[in-house]
Order: structure tokens, then C-alpha cells, then sequence
């Protein structure tokens, strides 16, 4: 096994509570979003519950607490969201969770350019796959991602790495500059 030494072993262990977290209620959630929030910061604003939490331990020092956000809104994938969110300063990172049908790289070239029937030809393929992703990033420009799949759905095989789904990586990135992305005006 590879290890990749520059993992932001903070951030790591927030999206694989996340990750862990998503996996215990179950596959064909929705997308979920997370804020992450510097424990110290939690035990040094809000004490009462940081020891609620079980935050206030020394040990805890150091951590990132994901906080859960509310639900997208209807009809729009995660991906349509995120280009519109500005996190305030006191949010560190965040971590988004989703759920998609990948297909294995032999079939590249074949998927229709249209996305409905790119859709269609996915959820067809014999050889697709349900995966979930976990990813993460903080201001610094740390990234953590968890792969999990549902054919393989035990903690022991779920997979890690700084880059594993660059594009969303990109997006979770733009919610922590200071200007939304926006759309494209071309």
C-alpha cells in the first residue's frame, strides 16, 4: 500500500468520520454537505457545547468538527450548489458527501455526450458501479477523499487519497474563496 505523506491528517480523520457517518444510515441517501469548524475554536466559543460534544478533551486539540448543513434544495444535484456557497471565515473546510454511478475506464468513448442518455447508458451498463464519495478541503488547500463502494460496502475497503475526484475537489474549493463562483457567462 502506497501512503501519501503530505495527507492533512486533521482533515483525513474529519471526512472519515463523515464518510463513516453516511455509511451507517444506509446507500440511496441524498447529497449531504458539512461545514468543518476548528474544535478549538468550538471549545473556545462555545464551551458548553464543546463539552456536550465530548470536544473539550486535550486530545481533541488540533481535530476539525464537521457540522452537518441543511438539505440541498429539491431538484438540484450538489454540484449545481456549490458554485453559489460562500462559507464564512470561521469555517475552515468542508466536506461534501454523494453518491454515483461510475463506470469502468474500458468504456470511455462510449457514453453518449447527451447526459440523459449518458444517464440511461450508465444505470444500463452491466459493469457499473455505486460508489460513494467523501470529499474534503480546507483554506490552507489541504483535500482528503473516501471512496466507498457498494459492492465492497465494509469499512476495511474503503479507499483514501488527497485526489481522488479532482473536479469536485475544484468546486468544494470555490466555496471557500471569497467571492462566489458563480456561473459561466460565456
Amino acid at each position: 500500500m502506497d501512503y501519501e505523506l503530505d495527507v492533512d491528517l486533521a482533515l483525513a480523520a474529519a471526512v472519515l468520520e463523515v464518510e463513516g457517518h453516511n455509511a451507517r444510515a444506509g446507500w440511496d441517501q441524498p447529497a449531504r454537505l458539512y461545514a468543518l469548524v476548528d474544535t478549538n475554536h468550538i471549545v473556545e466559543h462555545e464551551p458548553a457545547l464543546a463539552a456536550q460534544l465530548g470536544l473539550d478533551s486535550p486530545m481533541e486539540r488540533g481535530s476539525l468538527t464537521p457540522i452537518e448543513q441543511d438539505e440541498l434544495p429539491e431538484g438540484q444535484e450538489l454540484e449545481e450548489v456549490l458554485p453559489g456557497i460562500v462559507w464564512p471565515e470561521v469555517i475552515v473546510g468542508c466536506v461534501a458527501v454523494v453518491e454515483r454511478l461510475v463506470l469502468p475506464p474500458a468504456v470511455d468513448g462510449q457514453v453518449p455526450s447527451d447526459p440523459t442518455a449518458a444517464q440511461e447508458f450508465a444505470r444500463e451498463h452491466p459493469d457499473a458501479e455505486d460508489v460513494r464519495i467523501v470529499a474534503g478541503v480546507t483554506r490552507s488547500g489541504a483535500s482528503y477523499c473516501a471512496l466507498r463502494l457498494r459492492s465492497e460496502d465494509n469499512d476495511s475497503a474503503v479507499m483514501g487519497g488527497t485526489d481522488l475526484v479532482p473536479a469536485l475537489l475544484e468546486l468544494l474549493r470555490g466555496t471557500l474563496e471569497e467571492e462566489p463562483m458563480g456561473g459561466n457567462d460565456e
